[in-house]
């Protein structure tokens, strides 16, 4: 079970299921939003999240089993879709290109004197 705080669910959901970064969430292909919360502050959902992941995994499952049963994948209930999928993959290819590029460019590292 993974457990963390985004200002975009969409868009963090969609790289779980891109495996865009490298953690735990990619180690253990977690990929299914089962359970969220939103919060009015970033304060209080930093607090949430602290409080949750103290919590032992039986009293997070029955979090989720209380507003979720069947443990169905939350995704599409954001807005989540193909097309938005897509266009996270692309723009997360498209800056390992400018990235790479700007490499490629870039003078030895000297300073001028």
């Amino acid at each position: 079970m993974y457990i963390g705080v985004t200002n975009d669910l969409k868009r963090r959901i969609a790289e779980h299921k891109l495996h865009i970064n490298s953690g735990f969430s990619d180690k253990y292909n977690v990929e299914k939003l089962v359970y969220y919360e939103t919060h009015e502050q970033m304060y209080d959902a930093i607090s949430r999240e602290k409080q949750l992941k103290n919590w032992h995994r039986k009293w997070k499952e029955d979090l989720i089993k209380e507003n979720n049963p069947e443990w169905n994948d939350l995704a599409e209930s954001i807005g989540l879709d193909e097309e938005y999928v897509q266009s996270v993959k692309e723009h997360y290819e498209d800056m390992s290109t400018a990235e790479a590029s700007s490499k490629s460019v870039g003078d030895c590292g000297s300073s001028p004197q």
